[in-house]
């Protein structure tokens, strides 16, 4: 198939998955054209059976704001006309299936574009629910030829929230176990932790939500404990308050803040244990990733999380906020080395068995057939 795939190239799990989906769908023989204002980051370039097409957005003065959805219409438009796609897979919601729907309309004279919305989490648990964006949100979903939820949770939040009557469908997010993998020998986490200091890491776009401060905090109560480090990877608005907070605290020294690192799969296997302490989660991609690469998650139990994490057995959950508790997991685990090994083994065939690419990517193909042949 010719695959039109749309996202925000940012270091968000919706650019990510989307971006990896691409790559996957690539390496299964479709052509897969990327229609978006910048390359994705996970994009390497000169890659068989993907292209990039820019969306360049012209700023007149007449324009407070540039008006990007109507030029990524118009590029869709052209790309699917000149390339002759066969659909258009949109994720997040808002503004990617209005521009969709726009594009699909302007090919209507020459043929039917079908368009696929993907919903990733905050497109409805935050923008969604926007009195401001709320109609439009609710209007884009409900006139998409096909929507997709990464997990069961953003499904059921999307039906209460909006009262969608359109069938979604459920395909989780997946994981490359043959590119995210355990290491057998961690001696490159000398790179930070000379003194042989047990390593943790917290990825993520460092915003509010990702509660990236607390990982500060917790690290703080670790090292009374034990030995340990921790990778900040990553970049947001909450990058220079973690900063503040662990010179506030006195644990710089443990902490290196490392910003958007584009190949996740090479500092993932370095660590012990990756931390996740966020107040909201439509599904727990950083968990699925540390499972694969037999790094222990400790996460929170909110959103789509324990669809990803068996509790006690591949990961620990625990309430929002709860930095004891975090801690006392993460302590424990480094304190532990049987109790570690046992729960990244579980972690790494949970990956592979239920959400590897193998399982995963199927389905969204078979997605994509059932939408054309409506």
């Amino acid at each position: 198939m010719n695959i039109g795939i749309t996202c925000y190239p940012t270091y968000g799990g919706s650019g990510i998955v989307a971006t990896e989906l691409g790559l996957e769908l690539a390496n299964r023989g479709h052509e897969v054209h990327f229609i978006t204002y910048a390359n994705p980051i996970r994009l390497d370039p000169g890659i068989p059976r993907i292209h990039y097409h820019e969306v360049e957005v012209s700023n007149y003065p007449l324009f407070q704001y540039p008006p990007y959805c109507l030029a990524l219409a118009s590029r869709m438009m052209e790309v699917a006309d000149a390339y002759s796609l066969d659909l258009l897979h949109v994720h997040y919601a808002i503004p990617h299936s209005i521009a969709a729907m726009l594009a699909q309309q302007m090919m209507q004279p020459i043929r039917k574009l079908p368009f696929i919305t993907t919903l990733h989490g905050t497109d409805i648990t935050l923008v969604g629910v926007d009195p401001s964006y709320f109609p439009i949100t609710k209007f884009s979903i409900e006139k998409s030829d096909g929507v997709t939820s990464i997990s069961a949770d953003l499904k059921r939040e999307t039906v209460n929230v909006f009262g969608i009557a359109n069938e979604i469908r459920v395909i989780p997010n997946f994981i490359n176990c043959d590119l995210y993998q355990p290491l057998r020998d961690k001696s490159g986490a000398q790179i930070y932790a000379p003194g042989g200091e047990k390593l943790l890491i917290h990825l993520s776009n460092f915003r509010p939500v990702k509660r990236t401060l607390d990982c500060i905090r917790v690290l703080a109560e670790v090292i009374k404990h034990v030995p340990a480090h921790l990778l900040m990877v990553g970049d947001g608005p909450d990058r220079g308050p973690a900063e503040h907070l662990a010179r506030e605290l006195k644990v710089s020294s443990h902490v290196s803040f490392l910003g958007k690192q584009n190949h996740v799969e090479r500092l993932m296997p370095l660590a012990d244990a990756a931390l996740m302490p966020s107040e909201m989660e439509s599904f727990g991609l950083v968990a699925l990733e540390a499972m694969a690469c037999g790094v222990v998650p400790v996460a929170t139990c909110v959103g789509g999380v324990p669809e990803v994490i068996r509790d006690q057995e591949n990961g620990y959950m625990e309430a929002v906020g709860d930095i004891a508790a975090m801690a006392r997991r993460v302590v424990s685990l480094l304190t532990d080395d049987d109790l570690r090994k046992r729960m990244a083994v579980a972690g790494r065939a949970h990956a592979e068995a239920t959400f590897s690419t193998e399982k995963i990517i199927p389905q969204y193909e078979q997605y994509y057939r059932d939408v054309l042949a409506r």
